[in-house]
């Protein structure tokens, strides 16, 4: 399957934090006969591969930014909790879908004001998520749960389908934050077991990342890796309104981050990377973000310390409904942690942290 097949598969189907399950099941088909499989008390999900060398983990979160049911109102309207980060402006008029515990995908969309209805200040403010309610269609709260069979508690997703863009090597969809990391590990780890490595190897999809980098935190306790590399779908600057030098252009490559306020990117293993793209033809564009973070945040501090690198395939318009990337920056993104991931032997992972 190539990688965009992956992406779409993964970018189509639901799974907020504590609520991954259909993605789950979707990587364990992707690496089925990659590898022996394990999954820690909070479900992140690792494909090992190999016993000998040093653990190298390669880490993507599996979950998107959505919503919890709060509340079902006696007129049939639902109100919400956010799960992952939003803005709420983008928000009104968006589709959604409610899945219950039965199973159903149940459409719904989020309520907007008319303009005639707003008055002065209310067409310039910001609405809290609290003030939103998704329609279902419904007239009542008996309607919602017995005939619909929302409860409280259910998962909210974006309504949205991957598609094409007229640029053939673009393409649009939902939760490429992290549907886009996770298709990266799934492609490279497939590579990395057709092509062999120098290490044990544990491809890892973690949960609960939008909400706090919680399975990274229970993985790298499970696993003890040596060095880890992690994959994400961070945000791309070259959109309207941002006025700075951009570092995650699309179609400019993958994204080499050297520093977030929650990590700071082991120096000898960036220029490691750096060395290994140029070498490879790989185009890449290095980062050093002011704000966000990724799983790399607890990884690096697990045990005595772990090695860690953010690869990164910038996307347009993270956490709102529909993202756009380059499936050359996808592309590339496999093909560096592919290198790296074979040039990391025991030498070269304990020269990383030879401080003395």
């Amino acid at each position: 399957m190539k990688p965009y097949e992956i992406l779409e598969k993964f970018s189509n189907a639901a799974g907020i934090s504590g609520h991954e399950g259909e993605i789950r099941r979707l990587f364990v088909s992707s690496l089925e006969g990659c590898g022996q499989f394990q999954t820690d008390r909070l479900g992140s999900t690792t494909c090992i591969h190999g016993s000998d060398g040093p653990r190298v983990m390669l880490a993507a979160h599996m979950d998107e930014i959505g919503f919890l049911v709060q509340q079902i109102t006696p007129n049939g309207l639902l109100k919400v909790v956010a799960m992952g980060g939003w803005w709420t402006h983008t928000l009104p008029s968006q589709g959604v879908v409610i899945l219950t515990r039965a199973g159903q995908k149940i459409p719904g969309v989020i309520g907007s004001t008319p303009p005639h209805h707003l008055q002065g200040a209310q067409k310039n403010s910001l609405m809290a998520i609290e003030d939103l309610s998704i329609d279902v269609g419904a007239d009542s709260y008996q309607q919602v749960v017995q005939q619909l069979g929302i409860h409280l508690g259910d998962p909210v997703v974006p309504d949205v389908t991957f598609r094409f863009l007229h640029n053939p090597n673009r393409v649009m969809g939902k939760a490429f934050d992290n549907r886009a990391g996770l298709a990266a590990l799934v492609s490279a780890t497939q590579q990395l077991v057709q092509d062999g490595h120098p290490n044990t190897l544990f491809a890892t999809a973690t949960v609960q990342e939008e909400t706090g980098l919680r399975g990274a935190k229970t993985a790298a306790q499970a696993f003890r890796p040596d060095c880890a590399i992690i994959l994400e779908g961070p945000p791309a600057d070259d959109v309207a309104n941002l006025s700075s030098a951009s570092q995650g252009r699309l179609g400019g490559g993958v994204q080499i981050r050297l520093y977030d306020p929650t990590a700071i990117t082991n120096p000898r293993l960036a220029q490691l990377a750096e060395e290994t793209a140029f070498e490879a033809q790989i185009p890449c564009q290095l980062t050093v973000r002011r704000s966000g973070g990724t799983d790399a945040g607890v990884l690096h501090t697990s045990g005595m310390g772990v090695p860690c690198i953010v690869l990164g395939i910038p996307v347009r318009y993270i956490h709102s409904h529909r993202g756009i990337l380059d499936l050359a920056d996808l592309n590339a993104a496999i093909a560096l942690c592919h290198k790296l991931v074979q040039r990391l032997d025991q030498t070269t992972v304990s020269s990383l942290t030879q401080y003395l």
